[in-house]
């Protein structure tokens, strides 16, 4: 018997399957491609999380002070209205912002005597700085060993000249060596600062630039390939002072 010859217009049966090739390469190009569209989603995701989070301004003094009332020498405490904490950069995915700390847990004193500050110390419960809200981090607990060491001072090293302008009201600007004790290491550092008189009140804000390296300060964890926290910082603060 002759075999049957093939039609012109009929495909051999063994190119058949060659038909789902095309089909499975297209499928892989859609899952290639969705894998793609999420990863996308998720660097602006995490990009706009970082660059949108609201970032606290610096502490500085209030505008609006009242006239200075009362005798400036003798002995001044820290009261109601102080806040400090720190500013770091915080980079993750290529996206930068500050991360930022606050307490109003600050207790302190100043000595004034004639027109020069005598003696100044301040300290910040390290335990109370809330971060977004939120504090007793567990990053930040263990990077400043805030179980054995749970605060930070500041004290002045010499006697700080006062203007005479500023018994009158005006807004002066200092800059003055401290040592700062932080993660049981004490440093020198210098305070920058602006002061001024608000009815019966002192206030005082400025910061002071903080190496971790230079307090024995670990970085937390956690930020892995794609993120980083400087390795440097801003100690800030914004005292209110009244006569004791």
């Amino acid at each position: 018997m002759q075999d049957r010859p093939v039609l012109s217009n009929e495909a051999p049966s063994a190119n058949k399957p060659r038909t789902s090739r095309p089909r499975r390469r297209h499928r892989w190009r859609w899952i290639a491609a969705g894998a793609l569209t999420l990863i996308v989603v998720a660097v602006a995701g995490t990009g706009l999380a970082v660059t949108l989070t609201p970032e606290p301004a610096p502490l500085a003094l209030p505008k609006g002070a009242a006239a200075p009332a009362g005798p400036l020498d003798g002995t001044w405490q820290v009261t109601g209205g102080s806040v400090a904490g720190f500013r770091v950069r915080e980079t993750v995915i290529g996206f930068s912002n500050d991360l930022t700390g606050r307490t109003s847990d600050v207790a302190g004193t100043l000595a004034l005597t004639g027109t020069q500050v005598t003696r100044a110390v301040f300290r910040v419960n390290l335990d109370a700085i809330a971060v977004n809200g939120k504090t007793r981090q567990p990053q930040l607990v263990r990077s400043l060993a805030m179980a054995t060491d749970p605060d930070a001072t500041v004290t002045l090293t010499q006697p700080l000249p006062l203007s005479p302008a500023f018994s009158t009201g005006a807004v002066v600007s200092l800059t003055t060596p401290a040592t700062l004790t932080l993660h049981g290491i004490t440093r020198p550092v210098t305070v920058t600062l602006s002061a001024q008189r608000n009815g019966s009140a002192i206030e005082a804000a400025g910061s002071l630039p903080v190496s971790f390296q230079d307090f024995g300060i670990a970085g937390p964890a956690g930020y892995g390939a794609f993120g980083s926290l400087a390795s440097n910082g801003t100690a800030e603060f914004l005292l209110v002072f009244r006569l004791s």
